[in-house]
Formats: structure tokens, C-alpha cells, sequence
């Protein structure tokens, strides 16, 4: 008996132990199976998101702004761009602009048809441009993903508010006058050696140059002369002027203004640096026989991309105020841009790239100012600096060659093509020039943006005096930066030229136009510590820090060269530029 139950008791032992494993493994497998389903769904959610949300093809600024259920301005970049390559084999301005016109028209016609339909039936806010085929979208993340899930859309980029910290002025002054009639021109002016190409006969005339900055002050004294829409009886602001400022809340010259207004006085300063004289002695500009347009695409410093290309594409084909029919030959030969679009705020380091290339396929010199993020190598981060279809200006102090500390250096690797930047510099310290607090205001400034109008307004020197070179972008830039002042900073890589520091050296506008150079009024120096002081235009980390301690050396004045062969330069050879 004993036995029996001692067996049965085995038994159920046996059968409870079972019974448990058993139990054990429904639930193991239970937990497994729940596992395998949150994992799937969570797969299946992640499938999903790619397929819809296309992370791939939304710039984390985007995302970041559209979450929570918020809305934002973002830039829908469309697949299929414009082919302008046939450009580079057209003769003429006329001809020029005519084709990147139409290609440019004819491709956002054909292509984005379907998306703005799609956008116009559910009520969406937008804005088309062609200059790059894109599309301004204001909506939620819902929106966003159902565009970036299209095929015929590339990118959704953001449209963030950019902070431009523009110059503060050194000094205000009222200019002399009429009866002092002083004759004196700016030393910044004087050391470019423009003063020797006007007396040959060379002032700029026949070239507009486009000012893309915080609008200008037109009714100025320095200005007014050469401004496209005064006739000298009465004022068109048609095809002369326009403003991408919208929405601002506060500002002086408030939205969409009908006629030239500058809100801080820095497009004042810059356009009068590029062609300003009153004529009655404040000679402050490079090519007083030139004429000027505008464009405000900074609210009081603020930017967006937005507003940088609609910009950029009123350059390329001029509309009325208002807007109507645009014309390609209304358009400028040469533009002024002292702004910046930095990824660290929000920029797609390539939004803006098509559209400085295709203004430089239509013939049009795009004049960049470099990063002001100096002192440090690889300091030129931020579009449109870093485009090889820029030409990128850093700045010197004025009245020596030393490089100006806050002047951002090359090579540019944010984009990883450690290309050479700047191209070549001109003066940047204490540059006085026209300013918007009345029309005979004048101001002293300091920054690369004080440097870029000195290169706009040599280049329309050079197209005036050598008229074969006009609209040749790669042409007249080789002859610009083979007639300039080689300076051999070793910083930041060989000496060159060109090399990272100042690009192929100062602006020497008489030695490209062919006159004699004359010996400059000061001889530089090894330092390149500035004894001014500046605000710079951007705030940057420096990506690499200097190898040794910078060091200029300077080539003797160059005598006169014939009047159509620039001087010949060792290698390496100008980098090739976009048409």
C-alpha cells in the first residue's frame, strides 16, 4: 500500500511538473508571439513613415518645426530641374538670359502642374518659383509627408528665419556741402586703383548693378543720380525696385513697399560703396557711371530662403511693382550679396545653389560676401559663400594688405569639395559710404559686406572699359583675379594663389583694365592681427584650426600690361565655374 502511494504520489508530481513546463511555455510563447506582433507593427509603423513621412527626403528642420501638430514654411524641391548648360555657349547677354528664361519657365510649367493642383484643391497656402522649380508650402506635418511621398518631389526643405547680425556703423556723419566742395575720394576706393581707370573714361557706364540687401534709401545724394528709375525729372519704380518682405510686423518701410526703402541703412551703405557719388566731393563708390536696381530680401536683417530666391529670380526677369509681365532685359548685370543662409539655422546647404548658378548662366555676376566667422580655417560654411558660381569676397583693412581677423577663411569642407574660398578680396574696415538716416547720411562700417560692393563695382569698371569680356562670367573673373595683388598666406593651406586666406589677393581694378599700377599708399606687413574693430555679419564654430601663425608676402607692384592679356600666373590654374 505503501508503495502504491508512494508511486502515485510520483505520479502526480510527474504530471504537476508537466503541467507547469507546460503553462510555462503557453506563456513564454505568448510573450514571444506579443513580442513578434509589437515588433511588427512597430516594423510595420517605420514601413510606413518611409513609405508617407519619405524621412530621407525631409530636412530635419522641417520635421522639428511640424511637430505637435504645428505648422511651417517649407520649400518642396520638385525632381525634375532645368538643364541650363547650353547657356555657357551663347555670346550675348540677350541671348543668354533668353534661354535660362525659358528653360527655367519652361520646366516649372511643364512639372509642377500636378503638385500646385494638388495644393489648390485641399486650400493650401503656396507660392511657385521657377529660378529653381520649387514650391513655398505653408502646412502641417500630414501635408509635408504627403508631398515627400510624391515621385516627382526631390526634397522638402525649410524656409527658417534667418538672423543676419549686420555691421553696426563706427561713425555717423552729415556730408559736406555743396559749398565746400571738397575732392576727395575714399581710401578703400583709391586702393583698388579705380581713380586711374576713370580717367580714362571708364565710370561704369552702360552696366547695372542689383543690390539684394535691406533695401536702399533712393532719394540719397550719392544715389539718387544713378539710380535706374530717375530720369531726372521723375521717379519709375517699375523694373527697378522690388520687395519680398511680406509679413513683418513693425517694420519702417512696412510690406511690400512701391518704392525703394531701407529699413537699417546696410543696403544704403553697400550699393554707395558699388557706384555712389554725389557730386559735389563724397566720391564713395567704385563706378559712379553705373547704374543701380534694388531687391529687399532682409526684414531689418531677417531672411529666409524664400525670399533670397524670389529675389534672385525678380533679378534674373524684372517685373513691375506689383508684379505683371517680367522682362529678361531689364535684368542687371551684376549683383551685390551681403547675406548669408547658415545650415546651423535651419538652411539646406544646397537650396540655394541652382538658383546663383542659373543668374550666372544668364550672364549675370553674382558678387558674394564671405562668411564673417574669421579668424579660423574652414570658417566659410554658409550659402552663398561657398558656391563655386559665387564670387566669394573676404576682406583686407583698409589701406594695408593684412587680412581682417573676422573674415572667414577656406577651404570648404561643409559640403565636402574643400574648395578654395574666398575668391579675392578688397578693402572691409572702416568704409564710408551712404546711409539711410537722410539723403545726405554717411556712415562708417566694417565687415566682408563692406569688401563685396568694392568687387561689384570693379567688375563694372572692367565690363565698361573691356566691353569683350562682358557677361563672359568664367572670362571676366580669371581676368579680375590674375590682374590682382598676390598675397601668400600660408594659413589654411598652400600659399597659392589662389589660396584660403584672401583667394587670388587685393583687387587691383587698373591692372586689369590694362593702366599702370601705382605703388599703394601703404606697405603691408607681416601681421594679420586688424587694428579695427568689427561686428561680424555671422556667428560660426571653426571647423579647423590654423597650422602656424599666418604670414603675408607681398609682390612687388606689377608695371603696365597690355590692355587684353591678363597677367600670365603659375599654377594651379582658375577653378572652371558654372556657366
Amino acid at each position: 500500500m505503501n508503495s502504491n502511494r508512494t508511486s502515485a504520489s510520483s505520479r502526480l508530481r510527474v504530471l504537476l511538473f508537466l503541467f507547469l513546463f507546460i503553462a510555462a511555455s503557453i506563456a513564454v510563447v505568448g510573450a514571444i508571439s506579443s513580442s513578434r506582433t509589437d515588433g511588427e507593427r512597430e516594423h510595420s509603423a517605420r514601413s510606413a513613415w518611409h513609405v508617407a513621412g519619405q524621412p530621407g527626403k525631409i530636412a530635419p528642420w522641417v520635421i522639428e518645426h511640424t511637430a505637435n501638430g504645428q505648422r511651417a514654411e517649407f520649400i518642396v524641391v520638385l525632381a525634375d530641374q532645368a538643364d541650363l548648360s547650353g547657356a555657357i555657349n551663347l555670346a550675348t547677354k540677350a541671348e543668354k538670359g533668353r534661354y535660362v528664361y525659358e528653360a527655367l519657365r519652361n520646366k516649372s510649367q511643364a512639372i509642377q502642374g500636378p503638385v500646385l493642383q494638388w495644393l489648390r484643391d485641399r486650400g493650401i497656402e503656396h507660392r511657385s518659383f521657377y529660378i529653381l522649380n520649387t514650391i513655398l508650402v505653408k502646412g502641417s506635418r500630414e501635408i509635408c509627408e504627403a508631398l515627400a511621398a510624391r515621385p516627382d518631389v526631390a526634397q522638402v526643405e525649410g524656409n527658417p528665419q534667418i538672423k543676419n547680425i549686420l555691421p553696426q556703423p563706427d561713425a555717423i556723419s552729415e556730408g559736406p556741402s555743396p559749398a565746400q566742395r571738397p575732392e576727395t575720394i575714399e581710401p578703400g576706393i583709391t586702393y583698388t586703383h579705380a581713380p586711374d581707370v576713370w580717367t580714362l573714361g571708364f565710370r561704369g557706364q552702360g552696366i547695372t548693378v542689383g543690390g539684394a540687401d535691406t533695401g536702399q534709401r533712393w532719394t540719397h545724394n550719392a544715389l539718387k543720380p544713378q539710380y535706374r528709375g530717375w530720369d531726372g525729372v521723375a521717379a519709375d519704380h517699375n523694373y527697378n525696385w522690388h520687395d519680398s518682405i511680406h509679413d513683418s510686423v513693425g517694420n519702417p518701410c512696412g510690406n511690400d513697399s512701391p518704392f525703394p526703402c531701407d529699413d537699417n541703412g546696410h543696403g544704403t551703405h553697400t550699393i554707395g560703396t558699388a557706384i555712389g557719388d554725389d557730386g559735389v566731393g563724397n566720391q564713395i563708390g567704385m563706378a559712379p557711371g553705373a547704374k543701380w536696381i534694388g531687391c529687399r530680401n532682409l526684414d531689418q536683417g531677417n531672411g529666409t530662403p524664400a525670399r533670397y530666391l524670389e529675389c534672385m529670380e525678380w533679378f534674373l526677369a524684372p517685373y513691375p511693382i506689383g508684379g505683371g509681365q517680367a522682362t529678361r532685359f531689364r535684368a542687371p548685370d551684376i549683383t551685390v550679396n551681403a547675406w548669408h543662409c547658415p545650415p546651423s539655422e535651419g538652411c539646406s546647404i544646397n537650396t540655394l545653389q541652382a538658383a546663383i548658378e542659373a543668374q550666372a548662366a544668364a550672364g549675370i555676376m553674382t558678387v558674394v560676401r564671405a562668411d564673417g566667422s574669421g579668424p579660423n580655417c574652414s570658417t566659410m560654411e554658409d550659402p552663398p559663400s561657398i558656391y563655386a558660381a559665387s564670387y566669394t569676397v573676404g576682406a583686407l583693412n583698409t589701406g594695408t594688405d593684412n587680412v581682417a581677423s573676422f573674415s572667414s577663411r577656406g577651404p570648404v569642407i561643409i559640403d565636402g569639395s574643400n574648395r578654395i574660398k574666398p575668391d579675392i578680396s578688397a578693402p572691409g574696415t572702416n568704409i564710408r559710404s551712404s546711409y539711410n538716416g537722410s539723403d545726405n547720411d554717411y556712415a562708417s562700417l566694417s565687415g566682408t559686406s563692406m569688401a563685396t560692393p568694392h568687387i561689384a563695382g570693379a567688375m563694372a569698371l572692367l565690363w565698361c572699359a573691356r566691353p569683350e569680356l562682358r557677361h563672359n562670367i568664367s572670362g571676366s573673373r580669371t581676368v579680375l583675379n590674375e590682374a590682382a595683388f598676390f598675397l601668400a598666406y600660408k594659413q589654411c593651406g598652400t600659399p597659392g594663389p589662389p589660396n584660403n586666406v584672401v583667394g587670388w589677393g587685393r583687387v587691383d581694378i587698373a591692372a586689369a583694365v590694362g593702366t599702370p599700377s601705382p605703388t599703394p599708399t601703404a606697405t603691408p606687413t607681416a601681421t594679420v592681427t586688424p587694428t579695427a574693430t568689427a561686428t561680424p555679419t555671422a556667428t560660426a564654430t571653426p571647423s579647423v584650426t590654423p597650422t602656424a601663425t599666418p604670414t603675408a608676402t607681398v609682390r612687388p607692384t606689377p608695371t603696365a600690361r597690355p590692355n587684353a592679356t591678363p597677367r600670365p600666373r603659375p599654377t594651379p590654374a582658375p577653378r572652371p565655374i558654372p556657366a
